[in-house]
């Protein structure tokens, strides 16, 4: 059931029945030459879509921008921030709040949202309300860890394949290579570095580590359509199940 398909008539039975709605979130950004910028939106756009007959909840469209300030050097990429992430889920929190709403889903396609998502987290739990945050690339570690991957690797290739074969380019695809801050430091991720075997957070520019994008242990060479199509059928399942779940969770005191 998708919200932005219902007259306020429909919406106003809802809501005097339930007090769940499902959210989504991903962005528009680099996820190295071979994939799309809306990865992160498309995958999850796929999982609503799959979710949608596995379940009654409340489905609300999804927000396609999102945080990913580390990214914007490669042409194409947008970010909210995480400031203004923030105020768009507050104002969106507050708005469902009104019509009765204390359980809210959060289907993640970036991990930049992480923060911001925590934060409301909390911040809901103190009003009353709950949220729970389905971050599907590393639901699908847990479902099977053999689908594990990293940014723009195998995994999300899967992911894509199983949206559209077409958005895959191969005739782009290229080793990862990580640029050294120096002969004696070495990246190791988006975040981190490693000196003496020992790793060290060291946020900084993806472009000033990576000259495609991708980063991960996971080659995108290993994806198949068929392991995207099985993953986020088992994800979507997983959300689904979960969404039952979370709907006979005992709501926090109001703070």
């Amino acid at each position: 059931m998708r919200i932005a398909n219902l007259n306020w008539v429909e919406a106003e039975e809802y809501f005097r029945k339930n007090d769940i709605i499902l959210l989504s979130v991903g962005s528009i950004e680099c996820h190295g030459k071979h994939l799309p910028l809306g990865t992160d939106t498309l995958i999850p756009t796929k999982l609503l879509d799959l979710i949608e007959p596995q379940t009654d909840v409340a489905i609300a469209p999804i927000i396609p921008y999102g945080a990913c300030d580390s990214q914007t050097d490669y042409p194409g990429t947008v970010s909210l921030g995480v400031d203004t992430l923030y105020e768009v889920f507050a104002k969106l929190t507050e708005g469902y709040m009104r019509h009765g709403v204390r359980r809210f889903c959060v289907l993640n396609g970036h991990g930049g949202n992480i923060p911001v998502l925590d934060r409301l987290a909390v911040e809901l739990a103190r009003k009353g309300c709950i949220l729970a945050e389905l971050n599907w690339w590393l639901m699908a570690w847990d479902l099977n860890p053999a689908w594990k991957g990293g940014h723009g690797g195998g995994e999300e290739t899967a992911g894509i394949l199983a949206v559209d074969p077409k958005l895959v380019r191969w005739d782009l695809v290229e080793d990862m290579k990580l640029k050294p801050v120096s002969d004696e430091i070495e990246s190791t991720g988006f975040k981190s570095v490693r000196f003496k075997g020992v790793e060290i957070p060291m946020p900084r520019p993806v472009t000033d580590i990576s000259d495609n994008g991708w980063i991960g242990p996971d080659h995108p060479n290993t994806a198949t359509e068929e392991w995207g199509k099985d993953m986020l059928a088992a994800c979507a399942q997983y959300i689904a199940e979960f969404m039952a779940a979370f709907r006979r969770v005992p709501l926090p005191e109001r703070k």
